[in-house]
């Protein structure tokens, strides 16, 4: 494991939100002014100039304080040489394109480092709520410089959960409809906000009690898995193995609710006879 000095760790969460900040006040500069919004292959998978806006700005804070660390971005993809460094930042220079194509206030810009492949900084900024998220490994986790903690609910009937359905949701009897339905009936509620980042960044402050998802990228997950962890939340598999970024499945909870829903969504059937109703459109 790679030795990483406390102070080494703030000097990248330093630069982790130099960067989230630097791609939430492109965001707002573009805000309800965009001109050019594209299909990246998938239906619902936007791209806009905002996104490689925001992008380029989080790119040049990392390139310029550490131009020797790999960078896997979502629009660039990687840059540098992934395999030979024991770092890793994964991006999300929007996180919510189609909330934000909408002009619905529900995105974020998302900047994590992985070290040794697991998340150990992480920045989420809300440029439309002025809210900061911020964590690294050891330190705590905060939200606009205030320390944050997960929410103290302990029972599945009195939590409010969050989540989201993938891109290739039409395509795959795997797409999360089944899940929604049924915990939807056994909770307080189920949200789908329609931003990973923010859904863990509210697990982390207590806002939600838990989150659950599948089809992500390690840039929707890089920053928010360690919000959680350090807000005293828990983030594993669905059936409480370890968490593997590299599987686009997260479950992240307060830990009171976490083994219980981790069994609920064992046990769901997934509703393999969906028939989308066709319509005609003129």
């Amino acid at each position: 494991m790679t030795a990483v000095s406390e102070q080494d760790l703030q000097r990248y969460l330093e630069i982790a939100t130099e960067a989230a900040l630097a791609g939430g006040g492109v965001l707002q500069s573009y805000w309800g002014k965009l001109e050019n919004i594209e299909q990246k292959g998938r239906p619902g998978d936007l791209v806009t100039e905002a996104d490689k806006a925001a992008e380029a700005a989080v790119l040049d804070v990392i390139r310029r304080h550490l131009s020797d660390h790999p960078i896997l971005a979502e629009e660039s993809g990687a840059i540098g040489e992934l395999a030979n460094s024991p770092f890793l930042w994964a991006i999300d220079p929007l996180d919510g394109t189609t909330n934000y194509t909408h002009q619905y206030p529900f995105s974020a810009v998302s900047v994590g480092l992985l070290i040794d492949g697991y998340p150990r900084v992480g920045a989420i900024f809300d440029p439309f709520h002025e809210d900061l998220f911020r964590a690294a490994q050891g330190q705590g986790a905060t939200l606009n410089r205030q320390f944050i903690q997960v929410s103290k609910t302990s029972k599945l009937a009195d939590s409010l959960l969050v989540t989201g359905f993938a891109y290739d949701r039409r395509e795959q009897v795997d797409n999360n409809y089944a899940e929604f339905c049924h915990l939807t009936h056994l909770t307080q509620g189920v949200r789908r906000g329609g931003a990973a980042s923010l859904d863990l960044a509210y697990v982390a402050c207590g806002r939600l009690d838990g989150y659950w998802e599948r089809g992500l990228s390690p840039w929707d997950l890089a920053a928010g898995v360690v919000l959680v962890e350090e807000a005293g939340g828990q983030v594993t598999a669905y059936d409480e193995t370890s968490f593997d970024i590299q599987s686009g499945r997260i479950l992240a909870t307060n830990g009171r609710i976490h083994t219980i829903l981790s069994q609920v969504l064992q046990q769901i059937e997934p509703l393999a006879n969906f028939q989308p109703i066709a319509i005609a459109e003129s």
